[in-house]
């Protein structure tokens, strides 16, 4: 694996199309409108990272500060990795790895002595990922639901 060099920063409203098109290959059905990243990245609670390779968008990382319980931790807040994609041709390259890095210079910065995330359990891919990143797996969890406008059978 041949590492590459990566500027990382924290997104500006001017890079919306860059982190909008990031965004929409790590969620095809997110929200990509301006005025609710606006929102994100003005949020005090939050951060939003994007890296750069040759000066070309290659990767974003989206993370909060969460004080509910995250499953696995122990302290509140904890910095939590809401979000963390890197463009397909660059994986393994160290950019993943460096954003998330970065995601927890933050976090520590804003007092969080643990970082979280999650993934799928059926995304092998991101949870080779996560572990290449120094995450420890804590818990697996199936999240079930009730509709309540019908009368339970």
């Amino acid at each position: 694996m041949k590492q590459i060099d990566v500027d990382i920063r924290r997104a500006l409203a001017s890079d919306w199309p860059a982190w909008a098109r990031l965004r929409r290959a790590l969620w095809a059905d997110c929200d990509t409108d301006l005025a609710e990243l606006q929102q994100l990245l003005e949020d005090a609670g939050g951060t939003v990272l994007l890296a750069f390779a040759q000066g070309q968008p290659v990767g974003m990382a989206e993370a909060s500060l969460r004080h509910d319980y995250v499953n696995g931790n122990s302290s509140s807040p904890v910095g939590f990795l809401e979000g963390w994609y890197v463009t397909e041709s660059l994986r393994d390259k160290g950019i993943g790895r460096a954003l998330v890095a970065e995601v927890a210079r933050w976090a520590r910065a804003q007092g969080c002595s643990e970082l979280a995330s999650d993934t799928g359990l059926d995304n092998v891919q991101a949870q080779a990922a996560h572990k290449a990143s120094g995450f420890v797996e804590t818990e697996r969890v199936v999240y079930y639901r009730m509709g309540l406008d019908a009368p339970a059978t």
